[in-house]
Parts: structure tokens; C-alpha cells; sequence
């Protein structure tokens, strides 16, 4: 039986972009010492740490769903 793929669901999409947002964010941390979203939303602020908690969030979710997603191309590809 063949697998529809339905494509990335906008969950998905929302968290890639806020994990881009969060790795940018570190490049620029890393490479400048300067914190885009502490310079928008103010250091510490409440609005920052809903951010960066949200960014956090959406990492672990892409890492469940990669690993879902690894678990269903074993059992595709399999004879």
C-alpha cells in the first residue's frame, strides 16, 4: 500500500521558522555578542522569554517529529 504524502503541516512550518529564528539569533550571539531578540523585545523581558521558550519548544518538537518521521521511512522502505 503506497503512503500519501500530505506535505508539512503549518505546526511544522511554525516551528522551522522559529528554530531559524533561534539559530540566527545564536549566529549572531556567537559571531557579534549581540542578542537580536533581547534588542527588540528588551533584555529579560516577558515578551523575550515567551521567545526564547517558544524557540526551545519548537526545537523538541522538530526533534519528535524527525524522529517519527524516521520511524515511518523504516517501515516504508522495508520489502
Amino acid at each position: 500500500m503506497e503512503q500519501v504524502n500530505r506535505g508539512i503541516s503549518g505546526l511544522t512550518w511554525a516551528a522551522i521558522t522559529l528554530v531559524v529564528i533561534g539559530a540566527v539569533n545564536w549566529g549572531f550571539v556567537g559571531l557579534f555578542e549581540f542578542d537580536v531578540v533581547a534588542a527588540i523585545f528588551g533584555r529579560l523581558s516577558a515578551l523575550s522569554r515567551i521567545i526564547y521558550v517558544l524557540v526551545g519548544l519548537a526545537g523538541l518538537y522538530l526533534l519528535y517529529a524527525a524522529v517519527q518521521l524516521g520511524k515511518r521511512e523504516r517501515v516504508t522502505t522495508m520489502p
